[in-house]
C-alpha cells in the first residue's frame, strides 16, 4: 500500500520493458475502486479512451515512447472506504505506426446538439 493525503497528488508511471525498441506505450483507461477484486460495481474513471475524466488528471510528456507518465489528485470512495485500487489499460503499439490507436488521442464520442 501507498498512504497518501487527501487531495496530495500522484504521480505514476508506467514503463514496457521489450527488447523491441520500436514501440510506444498510451494510457486508455484509468479507473479506481475501493475494491481490489471489483471494478464494476463502485468506480470512479479518471480516463477513458485516452480523455481525462477527472479534471486533475494529467498526462506528462516524455522523451521515450516506452513509457507513459500520469499524474491526479488523492481522493476516497465517501470516507467509508479506507482504500482506493486503481487498474489502467494501456495500448503497445508499433512506434512509427500513425494510423494505430495510441495516436488517435483522445475519443470522445460524438455530440448531437439538443435542437438536432
Amino acid at each position: 500500500p501507498y498512504y497518501v493525503d487527501m487531495n496530495q497528488n500522484l504521480f505514476l508511471q508506467a514503463s514496457l520493458h521489450s527488447s523491441d525498441q520500436d514501440l510506444t506505450l498510451f494510457v486508455d483507461t484509468c479507473v479506481a475502486s475501493p475494491n481490489s477484486s471489483d471494478f464494476t460495481t463502485l468506480v470512479y474513471e479518471l480516463t477513458k479512451s485516452g480523455c481525462a475524466s477527472d479534471q486533475s488528471y494529467s498526462l506528462f510528456p516524455t522523451q521515450r515512447s516506452d513509457i507513459a507518465r500520469f499524474g491526479f489528485s488523492a481522493f476516497s470512495f465517501v470516507r467509508r472506504f479506507p482504500s482506493v485500487f486503481l487498474r489502467c489499460e494501456l495500448l503497445v503499439c508499433g512506434h512509427h505506426d500513425y494510423s494505430s490507436r495510441c495516436y488517435q488521442g483522445c475519443l470522445s464520442r460524438f455530440r448531437r446538439n439538443a435542437d438536432s
